[in-house]
């Protein structure tokens, strides 16, 4: 095996961006590895096609997590990019960058260079989003010439989006047609990740280029399945492809870059964690550190879904005449309902007015699917009829999670623990949130459009009801993250705030893991502005003047 300067674990949304950044100079040889395989699947490259993905084990590692008291001991299902480009290749393409006091929490919980003037020169580096292409937001706050591309749609959204925007105006809500503007609040429509019809993932945008250099090695189909550490340095990962175990040497350092869930569950099986558990599973402790798997955060939300009086996207995508015109439309002219997500419109809003900021997130899809998918079926046919449906998320959960793995094998997953709901604070910010859902579909806007209330319906009115309907029906919004807690405490955290591990050398960690605390609404893009910045404390590069 080659050696290397830089071994890179995960080739998802901020190990594509390490990549690249890393071996732009052409002076250090880089090693990606990547458990998944190709990206190049029509189903990925088409916006519209993650649904046909979501239970597509090809491309997902399908987690499904332990049950939950407080959501009615159920189980909830986590789909996780196991592709090149991770879950930027599976996820739905909004593009939010959180909201500016997000990164001042971070910098104020001990962690200095993380505020918003020391993040937002990353996210203007990673952005591709053209003047031209902007049809209604604030150039100066957009990168254009990063490799990211970033589409401003709101000239392609359905048109009841337009009712939707109206509704929160009516409830004296602000237009904002651009939440990654100098503000967030307010409602509008979503800029997505896609370029020319076709998904912009991480792959696509930094680990392509990357791949063109002679100093960039990839290898797909490799399960990580240990650190190797010498004297305490991190010197190699072993890993298994095609059932036979490899190890690749890091002169320099190992970056983890394999999400929330595999970033812990890999520091576990290398030994770094809760010492018992280790013992207890036979693997030997290089470092202890209760704090690896901990911290486990996620939006949870609720969609109300409805009877429309007027066409919806069900009209053309349910039919099989319609499913045919929109791939004729797509496949000769990139246009139509598969060229974009079914997420178009959203908002940011306060459910109390003494609020200083947002505390929740809207979704407005035009578009419904009452019957939920099966592992054997994707999510791919709505509903006979016109329909639509309003989600929402709390934007900044209280409640905590952890994981931990309970074998020393790599391919056993590890078990997860959301703790979904498990503050007052949780259940009484989603009762607010769906009470605010009631108040916009009684606009003049909206409640022309619409027939009924199908879920959880009109009936529904008590809080005691609407919190049952909750507790019962309430899903990840896929966004786990926080379990290597970022912190200059080595013994509240796991790595530093130059993203290494604690107790150890020449091992970092660089992905949604480290965020201390979830920021305020997609983490896509917040994770890969953590690849970004990265990149450049592994290189000891200062981006700007507040390093």
């Amino acid at each position: 095996m080659v050696n290397y300067d830089y071994i890179i674990v995960g080739a998802g949304s901020a190990g594509c961006v390490v990549a690249n950044r890393l071996s732009e100079s052409g002076s250090h040889k880089v090693l990606v590895l990547e458990a998944g395989g190709s990206d190049q699947r029509f189903w990925i490259q088409t916006p519209i096609g993650y649904g046909r993905t979501f239970f597509d084990d090809r491309v997902n590692w399908k987690y499904l997590t332990e049950k939950d008291a407080q959501t009615n001991n159920r189980a909830s299902y986590w789909p996780r990019g196991k592709v090149l480009g991770g879950s930027s290749s599976i996820n739905a393409m909004v593009y939010i960058r959180g909201q500016q006091e997000d990164y001042e929490d971070w910098s104020n919980q001990d962690n200095p260079g993380w505020n918003w003037q020391d993040v937002f020169p990353y996210f203007k580096k990673m952005e591709n989003l053209r003047h031209e292409n902007l049809q209604r937001g604030d150039a100066n706050f957009h990168g254009t010439e990063g490799p990211l591309h970033v589409d401003d749609v709101s000239d392609r959204v359905h048109a009841l989006c337009d009712n939707f925007i109206k509704a929160g105006q009516e409830l004296g809500q602000s237009f904002n047609p651009d939440f990654n503007g100098e503000r967030q609040e307010g409602v509008g429509i979503y800029q997505l990740t896609t370029r020319n019809a076709r998904r912009m993932s991480a792959a696509r945008a930094y680990l392509r280029p990357a791949l063109k250099r002679r100093n960039v090695d990839l290898i797909t189909g490799a399960l990580a399945t240990k650190i190797v550490f010498k004297d305490a340095q991190a010197a190699g990962v072993e890993f298994m492809r095609h059932n036979r175990k490899r190890t690749a040497w890091a002169g320099r350092e190992v970056i983890l870059c394999a999400g929330a869930i595999n970033s812990p569950q890999l520091l576990q099986l290398s030994g770094i964690g809760d010492p018992a558990r280790l013992k207890d599973l036979g693997i030997e402790v290089v470092h202890a550190n209760k704090m690896v798997g901990q911290n486990l955060q996620d939006h949870l939300g609720i969609s109300h879904f409805y009877r429309s009086r007027v066409a919806t996207l069900n009209d053309e995508l349910y039919p099989w005449p319609g499913k045919l015109l929109a791939g004729l439309k797509y496949v000769l002219l990139r246009k139509g309902p598969l060229s974009l997500s079914i997420n178009q419109a959203g908002g940011f809003i306060r459910t109390r007015e003494n609020l200083s900021r947002p505390n929740m997130q809207l979704y407005f899809s035009p578009v419904s699917y009452l019957k939920a998918p099966t592992d054997t079926r994707p999510l791919m046919n709505p509903d006979p009829f016109p329909g639509f449906l309003i989600g929402l998320q709390p934007l900044r959960p209280s409640s905590r999670g952890y994981l931990y793995i309970d074998s020393a094998e790599a391919t056993a997953p590890p078990k997860i623990h959301p703790n979904y709901l498990s503050t007052q604070k949780d259940v009484n910010e989603m009762l607010e949130g769906v009470r605010f859902i009631r108040r916009l579909t009684a606009t003049d806007a909206l409640s022309g459009v619409i027939e009924k209330e199908i879920i959880p319906g009109a009936e529904i009115t008590s809080d005691q009801a609407l919190i049952e309907d909750i507790r019962a029906r309430c899903e990840t919004v896929f966004h786990p993250c926080g379990t290597c807690k970022m912190g200059s405490d080595a013994n509240a955290s796991v790595v530093d705030p130059k993203l290494k591990v604690h107790g150890v050398r020449g091992l970092r960690v660089a992905d949604a893991s480290i965020f201390p605390s979830i920021t305020s609404g997609n983490i896509n893009a917040p994770t890969m502005m953590v690849g970004e910045k990265a990149a450049d404390l592994i290189l000891e590069r200062c981006l700007h003047d507040h390093c």
